[in-house]
């Protein structure tokens, strides 16, 4: 994948960061309410605000006590952030009783919020009911003024007033209901429904008093869906995949889930994109989540588990994490056995003396043209997430090149051979690999998977084309233009700059997460092997 970069490109000027206002309950132990939504608002690049709804009294084990205060002074608090500041985006949580709801009602009406999330806080998982039954119908009125609608599967079966939905399908079909009766997006979630062997499940929806989310269940397939949204692209149901987490440490997930998704639609403007955008930062939520050994019951997430804190020790690394460049050379160690198949190939040792059959070098092209349109929304997605200005600039411009050289390679090669544009079994396998990494990875573990595509190419042309130099260079080569293409060093520098991100994401990572970086590395690694024997098997 020649990687480098191009000259010119310029840092896009920052994004306007989101105002985002909480309307929620209080949650004394941190981990849910209007405390998680500030830090789910604030770790997703908004500036939050709250306007309190009720006071509970509560731990990691379950609710206590609730305490609803006047409808008055909500919207005293109300209106008294909307007189001064403009809001970009509403997240409403647990409401408690109809004078409440109704006080929100009349403000949404006369406001009118650019973006409202509202996560219809009604029933905790462990069975605490957190909305009086007699509220229920000002609920229901309250709905056609969100934006987004984001029930747990128990409260999307109250507010249709029917069974909890037992499976996937039965889940998305509930959503649709309700998405036609309120005119507005339905966000389902099957984290409590039983996992099967794909998608089956999302994130744990979490609540007050008791979460039982975050994938304690068989399985490893955990899915989202939103429901009556046009999307990026187009679709009336869009299903994003995900990972389930097997940790008890989900209170605050459907809490965190809602403000982020308002925070970050404030900012792309698609749910669809911020469907995307948040999922992985949840899943490093909850995967990260016993770091902070909150509780003996149900522990929150870890809200900002991609920033380094005092606890990482001097410069912000982990005291136990590994020297600089130590993590890199286990990788390259750990794929010598992939290079060495590699150059026992028939197409590397035929692409390197000229004797690979001419259908073959056709059949690798257009899959490769292929794949570096998927990689490079790869590459876009580490350039989203990525820590610093600088890392972000180098996947940006590499996201580009890849699609500058697919270009190039249908201006220059495929026209001149015919192949037919079909994607290949490897390389969908390849990309969909990649592609996994990018939306339930975290940011290492995106960069060692898409890591193989600079190092290992890297390696194996620059051989190649050492191999073709020691031979004389022969023009009569009939992959001579080809070879020299390997001799660029824009394109060994940004492999090398690649290889120095990937190894201090690592020294920033968990434990956990570096064991992570290094099977995506491994499963890149077996991929790119694959890729280069795939013109022999179906060319």
């Amino acid at each position: 994948m020649p990687g480098y970069l191009p000259a010119g490109t310029r840092p896009a000027a920052p994004p306007r960061i989101p105002r985002v206002l909480a309307i929620a309950g209080s949650d004394p132990s941190g981990g849910a309410g209007i405390q998680a939504d500030l830090k789910s608002i604030a770790a997703n690049g908004g500036y939050g605000m709250a306007a309190i709804t009720a006071l509970t009294a509560q731990n990691t084990q379950g609710v206590r006590a609730v305490h609803v205060p006047p409808a008055a002074f909500l919207t005293a608090q109300l209106d008294a952030i909307s007189d001064d500041i403009v809001i970009d985006a509403v997240k409403i949580g647990m409401l408690g009783d109809a004078a409440v709801i109704g006080a929100v009602h009349s403000w949404l009406e006369k406001v009118r919020p650019a973006v409202v999330v509202l996560d219809p806080v009604m029933v905790a998982t462990s069975g605490d009911r957190l909305l009086q039954e007699s509220a229920e119908a000002a609920l229901q009125a309250l709905l056609p003024l969100a934006d987004l609608i984001t029930p747990n599967l128990a409260e999307l079966a109250i507010l249709l007033k029917e069974p909890a939905a037992e499976d996937w399908a039965e889940a998305l079909a509930q959503g649709k209901r309700l998405a036609a009766r309120t005119g507005t997006t339905v966000l389902v979630k099957g984290g409590h429904l039983p996992a099967g062997p794909s998608e089956d499940a999302v994130p744990g929806d979490g609540r007050p008093g008791g979460d039982a989310g975050g994938g304690t269940g068989p399985g490893a397939g955990c899915p989202d869906a939103l429901v009556n949204t046009g999307g990026l692209l187009g679709q009336e149901t869009v299903v994003v995949p995900g990972e389930r987490i097997a940790t008890r440490n989900s209170h605050g997930t459907g809490c965190s889930l809602s403000s982020a998704m308002a925070t970050v639609q404030a900012r792309v403007g698609d749910w669809e994109a911020a469907l995307r955008e948040v999922k992985p930062w949840l899943l490093g939520a909850l995967r990260e989540a016993s770091a902070l050994e909150v509780g003996t019951g149900n522990g929150p997430v870890h809200h900002f588990h991609h920033v380094q804190g005092p606890a990482h020790g001097p410069g912000g690394r982990h005291s136990q994490g590994p020297a600089e460049g130590e993590f890199a050379a286990a990788l390259r160690a750990g794929a010598a056995g992939d290079l060495a198949a590699i150059y026992g190939l028939e197409f590397i040792r035929g692409l390197a003396d000229g004797t690979l059959p001419e259908h073959e070098f056709a059949y690798y092209l257009a899959q490769d043209a292929i794949y570096l349109n998927g990689y490079s929304r790869v590459l876009a997605r580490a350039a989203a997430i990525a820590p610093t200005e600088a890392e972000q600039l180098f996947w940006a411009r590499s996201a580009q090149t890849c699609l500058e050289v697919e270009s190039e390679l249908h201006r220059s090669w495929l026209r001149t051979r015919p192949t037919a544009p079909v994607l290949g079994p490897v390389t969908k396998s390849y990309v969909d690999h990649l592609l996994a990494a990018s939306v339930s990875g975290s940011y290492g573990v995106l960069t060692a998977a898409a890591l193989p595509c600079f190092w290992l190419y890297a390696e194996v042309g620059s051989t190649l084309h050492r191999e073709f130099l020691a031979a004389g260079a022969p023009e009569a080569h009939p992959y001579a233009a080809w070879l020299r293409t390997y001799a660029d060093e824009d394109f060994a520098a940004a492999t090398r700059q690649a290889i120095a991100y990937t190894d201090a994401a690592a020294r920033r990572a968990s434990d956990g997460e570096r064991e992570a970086m290094a099977l995506a590395f491994r499963q890149s690694s077996r991929y790119e092997v694959d890729f280069f024997d795939a013109p022999r098997l179906h060319a």
